[in-house]
């Protein structure tokens, strides 16, 4: 006999900037409440560009994957399923710096991760349990991302639309959308979907009962 706890099922949830996949995460967050669920955010991850000029941060591509610190994040996977809490770092979008300060996450039977390239990056998906995709509309997750950045990121209209067409587009058309393959199963609208955000909660509920 062994005391040894359940491992984690780790989910990952994948889709373009503005696809709704925040809210799919609160769905499935809320779903299995009362029982605890972390989270982590593959965009926590992106990498410190302190060393830089501000203006040399804002030609950098964000959406191409060496523009995050996957390596770190899959550490922190990995001890998560070992049963360890991680210190999650802290990310100012304004600035494109790291906060000095980290969030810790504790290991709980279900583990969340969510980004734009969760599912293209190999080393995450060997670990996930349960991989899924949020498409939406390319004018829907224009005109949600397009809200963030200007209310929350303090960006302009012009620069927001610069940077979609740039950068954001063609990364999507490379890395993001060729991703779907490899979900298990894909959620129209995000979290609006009630009939897909049910199948994910049933399915997860399976892998924990066999985990």
């Amino acid at each position: 006999m062994t005391d040894r706890a359940p491992r984690p099922v780790m989910v990952g949830v994948a889709g373009g900037s503005g696809s709704g996949k925040t809210t799919v995460v609160r769905r499935l967050v809320e779903g299995f409440r009362p029982d605890p669920t972390s989270v982590i955010h593959h965009d926590a991850y992106y990498r410190d560009l302190s060393d830089l000029e501000p203006g040399e941060r804002d030609r950098i591509n964000f959406d191409h994957p060496r523009a995050l610190e996957t390596e770190l994040l899959v550490h922190h996977l990995e001890e998560l399923r070992a049963g360890r809490a991680v210190e999650v770092p802290s990310y100012d979008f304004v600035t494109h710096t790291r906060k000095l300060e980290t969030g810790r996450v504790d290991p709980t039977r279900t583990v969340i991760v969510d980004g734009l390239l969760v599912l293209a990056e190999p080393l995450i998906r060997a670990l996930l349990d349960v991989r899924v995709y949020v498409d939406t509309a390319a004018d829907l997750r224009f005109i949600r991302r397009l809200e963030r950045d200007v209310r929350e990121r303090g960006r302009d209209v012009d620069s927001v639309i610069q940077q979609y067409l740039k950068y954001v587009r063609p990364m999507h058309l490379e890395f993001v959308e060729p991703s779907r393959k490899h979900a298990d199963i894909v959620i129209a609208e995000g979290g609006r979907n009630e009939t897909g955000v049910q199948w994910l909660l049933n399915r997860i509920s399976a892998e924990l009962e066999r985990a």
